[in-house]
């Protein structure tokens, strides 16, 4: 069967294009989310924990930080620290700007999971670890927190998912991820529907994936649960 020369070249920027794309998914785009998705986290239970104290000040300063970036968009928030820092005379590459706008914004997200998953746990279980002589830290690092944790692991997996579609957004600040490199390889082709279609296949393969890690972790998890 021949092709007409449009098609031949339209065949050409898939293949060509694909793999640059894919390295760049692999090299940038996955390692950018897991970076910040467990610096997250992190700020994510310190977050929630101080939203749990007892202490009002933690608990306005952790209230103020999850309302400040739940209440802005993340395309804002990369602007401010990659655009905006410099007017303070503190200025960040593409890359630590990236991570440290994905982890402020996976962290207050990420806090109220982990909040609600604590406070998920039935008050009974903090009485019976202090009936046996545990202190209220004890409790919460050894009965609570492994509780909270299989409970929180659903909606954790899909916040890791949507941070990999969201890393798309570091193109604006000039991070070579995957979606830069398709908008460099559009500028080069005037073909910015494959290219783009072609970047949303990736991205498709990527969540696939990660959708089918976490289904397999949670029937793990389900073996725990009483029933």
């Amino acid at each position: 069967m021949n092709l007409d020369v449009n098609t031949l070249r339209i065949l050409n920027i898939i293949k060509d294009s694909f793999f640059p794309l894919l390295t760049a998914g692999i090299k940038f785009t996955i390692p950018v989310a897991v970076v910040s998705f467990i610096l997250g986290s992190i700020v994510a239970m310190f977050t929630a924990l101080g939203r749990l104290s007892k202490y009002k000040s933690l608990n306005l300063i952790s209230g103020f930080y999850v309302w400040i970036i739940r209440g802005t968009p993340l395309l804002v928030q990369l602007f401010i620290i990659f655009y905006g820092l410099p007017a303070t005379g503190v200025t960040l590459g593409a890359l630590p700007s990236a991570i440290i706008g994905f982890t402020l914004n996976v962290g207050a997200y990420n806090s109220e999971v982990i909040r609600a998953s604590i406070l998920s746990i039935p008050k009974g279980q903090w009485e019976a670890a202090s009936s046996i002589g545990m202190t209220h830290t004890q409790s919460l690092l050894r009965i609570i927190l492994p509780q909270a944790a299989r409970v929180s692991v659903p909606p954790l997996s899909n916040s890791f998912i949507s941070l990999v579609k969201d890393t798309s957004l570091a193109a604006a600040i000039t991070l070579t991820e995957m979606f830069q490199i398709a908008q460099q390889i559009t500028a080069a082709t005037y073909e910015p529907l494959i290219l783009y279609c072609e970047a949303a296949f990736i991205y498709l393969m990527f969540c696939t994936v990660l959708s089918t890690l976490q289904q397999k972790i949670e029937k793990k998890l389900e073996r725990y649960v009483a029933r």
